[in-house]
C-alpha cells in the first residue's frame, strides 16, 4: 500500500469558466509541482479534453483521471469519474442529447478551447457547456453506472450549485456513498450537521487557475503491485465503490 495524493476537481480551459492558460499540460506540470500523483480533469459537461489531459499526465508520470462536473436539471453540480477513458468519451457523446444548446458567448463567458496533447488548439466547443443539462438528480447515479463511471455530488459546503445549497439538505435518495467538500475544515462540520458519518469523503480543489491547485493534503492508500497506472486507478475505483 502507498500514498496516491489526489486532486480530483480541475478544469482545462475548455470550461468557460476556466483560464486559458489551464492547458492540459500545464495542469498536469502544476500537479507535479504541488506534489500530486494523480488527478482527475472534470470540465463542465464534457470530456472533451480528457484525450488530451491523459498524454500531458504520462509525459509527466502522473495518473490521469477522465472525468466531467455534471450539471443536473435542478443545477447541482455532480462529479463523474471514469475509470477508463473510452468509456468517458462514450459519455460524452451520450450526453449531448441531455444539453440545451445555446451558443457561447465568448466576450461574457470565456472561450472553450479543445486541445492536443502539445495544448495545439485543434477546436472551440460551439455552445455553452455551463448550463443545466435535462438529467436529473435521482437518474444520475444508474446512467452513470451505465458507462463504468461513479458520481457524487460536487463542494457540498459551497452555496453556489451544491446539493445542500440547492435542496436546503442532503437527501437520502439518490444514494451517494461519497461527497465531495471543497474546504478540508468544513469536514466535521457537515458530516454532523447532515449525518453523513456513512459517505467516503474527497476534498478536492475545483481548481479554475493553476494557482488554485492543492498542494499535496489530501491521499488514498492503494494496493500498487504489480505497479502500473491502470493497476492503481482500478484499485481507487474499486475503493470508491464499496459502500
Amino acid at each position: 500500500m502507498n500514498k496516491y495524493y489526489y486532486d480530483f476537481h480541475i478544469h482545462s480551459c475548455l470550461s468557460p469558466c476556466a483560464d486559458d492558460d489551464n492547458t492540459p499540460n500545464n495542469i498536469a506540470g502544476m500537479a507535479t509541482i504541488c506534489g500530486l500523483n494523480m488527478i482527475a480533469l472534470t470540465d463542465h459537461n464534457t470530456c472533451k479534453n480528457c484525450p488530451a489531459f491523459f498524454e500531458a499526465c504520462k509525459r509527466y508520470g502522473l495518473i490521469p483521471i477522465a472525468g466531467m462536473e455534471l450539471t443536473t436539471a435542478e443545477d447541482i453540480h455532480v462529479i463523474c469519474l471514469f475509470e477508463v477513458l473510452e468509456d468517458a468519451m462514450r459519455f460524452d457523446a451520450a450526453l449531448q442529447s441531455h444539453r440545451m444548446l445555446i451558443e457561447n458567448r465568448k466576450d461574457i463567458f470565456g472561450n472553450q478551447f479543445i486541445l492536443d496533447g502539445e495544448d495545439n488548439l485543434i477546436g472551440e466547443e460551439k455552445y455553452f457547456l455551463s448550463n443545466a443539462t435535462d438529467i436529473s438528480l435521482e437518474g444520475i447515479p444508474s446512467l452513470i453506472e451505465e458507462f463504468g463511471g461513479i458520481c457524487y455530488p460536487a463542494h457540498i459546503d459551497r452555496q453556489a450549485n451544491g446539493i445542500i445549497s440547492v435542496l436546503g439538505t442532503f437527501p437520502e435518495t439518490p444514494e451517494f456513498n461519497i461527497i465531495e467538500i471543497n474546504r478540508r475544515e468544513k469536514i466535521d462540520e457537515y458530516v454532523e450537521k447532515y449525518a453523513l458519518y456513512d459517505k467516503k469523503v474527497i476534498v478536492s480543489s475545483d481548481a479554475h487557475y493553476l494557482t488554485d491547485m492543492r498542494e499535496e493534503n489530501n491521499y488514498f492508500e492503494l494496493d500498487d503491485e504489480p505497479y502500473s497506472s491502470d493497476k492503481v486507478r482500478h484499485e481507487l475505483f474499486e475503493f470508491l465503490k464499496r459502500k
